[in-house]
């Protein structure tokens, strides 16, 4: 058996809890951890002169600098683009256009870049960055951690976060943020009263949230229909989707949601804004709405036709099984072994 190749995983994405940087870090180790023990030996934020190859998943300036200090191979995972910072944080703009060109720079200096939608390698080249750098390796999530569960466990876990036992229930997932929709989200919800509304996720950055004073209002005082149940560890989350009938995700910039993949395996259906991204990684198997009137609509008709909502459960179990573990892992191994037989 050949010798285990070394990464040294550099990172702080759960440093801050309900964020998808976090959820696809957990994720990536924990199929390192099921997959790759006789390929890899994993170190996190470990010295750098033992290793075969750095993979930073996060932009700190202490990684920036171990980056342009060592001559390992190096790569570095793309979450975001300096353009979907838009509508996520609120600080000064010159500090914003400084800290956007510090972005592009710390990604300009990994020898390998890997996007999570092939869609924005395009939009990478556009800023500047070498495209024979970047690879595409979409998102996935472990079965083990989000999974269907039975029609008892469902009604437990409504029981469990006090949600109505009788009510369909549209779930929002993420930051509570101007860019994923939260407006719209609480708007749609006041239009269909009967519906049971329910927002996972807070204000992980706090004040600096962008539209934080607006949304706090939002959240501290919402429609009789819509709960907001705050930051919650990940390990709840598996019970939070069993719990709720469809992921409504009125976002309006994206990469790879890890939500919808979260929703997808446990099989309950999901309703999109009509983002372009989205044709690149969905398939058309989705369903879409380009405005609240749109979003209220379909909501109703996810309730109403049984048929329907049954068709867009298969539609999930398809992308589900599309981005599952095995597929994904066989991705990074052939990625971290050219990586680092070529350098």
């Amino acid at each position: 058996m050949s010798e285990k190749k070394r990464i040294n995983m550099l990172s702080s994405a759960t440093s801050v809890d309900g964020q998808g940087v976090g959820s696809a870090y957990l994720e990536l180790m924990g199929l390192l951890e099921t997959y790759g023990k006789d390929d890899f030996e994993i170190q996190i934020n470990k010295g750098l002169k033992n290793c075969d190859l750095i993979h930073v998943h996060t932009v700190e300036p202490a990684n920036y600098f171990k980056l342009r200090s060592h001559k390992k191979p190096s790569v570095c995972y793309v979450h975001f683009l300096p353009d979907t910072l838009d509508g996520s944080i609120r600080i000064p703009k010159p500090f914003f256009r400084f800290f956007k060109r510090y972005v592009l720079k710390f990604y300009n200096s990994a020898d390998h870049l890997v996007v999570v939608n092939s869609s924005f390698k395009k939009e990478m080249i556009k800023y500047g960055l070498d495209g024979d750098k970047i690879t595409y390796i979409p998102n996935f999530v472990s079965k083990k951690s989000f999974y269907e569960k039975s029609e008892a466990e469902k009604r437990a876990a409504r029981e469990k976060y006090n949600f109505p036992a009788d009510k369909f229930i549209a779930l929002g997932c993420g930051q509570v943020q101007t860019r994923k929709g939260v407006e719209d989200f609480v708007k749609v919800a006041e239009m269909l009263p009967d519906i049971q509304f329910v927002w996972a996720g807070g204000f992980s950055f706090g004040a600096v949230t962008d539209g934080y004073n607006r949304l706090k209002k939002i959240v501290d005082d919402p429609p009789a229909n819509v709960t907001f149940t705050g930051i919650l560890p990940r390990s709840e989350m598996n019970d939070i989707f069993n719990a709720c009938d469809l992921l409504f995700m009125p976002s309006y910039n994206e990469l790879f949601p890890m939500t919808i993949l979260e929703s997808a395996s446990t099989n309950t259906p999901f309703l999109l804004r009509d983002i372009e991204l989205y044709e690149e990684i969905l398939f058309k198997k989705y369903v879409c709405a380009g405005d609240n009137e749109g979003f209220a609509s379909m909501i109703r008709r996810f309730a109403d036709d049984k048929e329907f909502y049954r068709e867009q459960i298969g539609n999930a179990a398809y992308i589900s099984d599309y981005y599952s573990e095995p597929k994904i892992y066989a991705m990074w191994k052939k990625f971290y072994l050219a990586c680092i037989e070529n350098a």
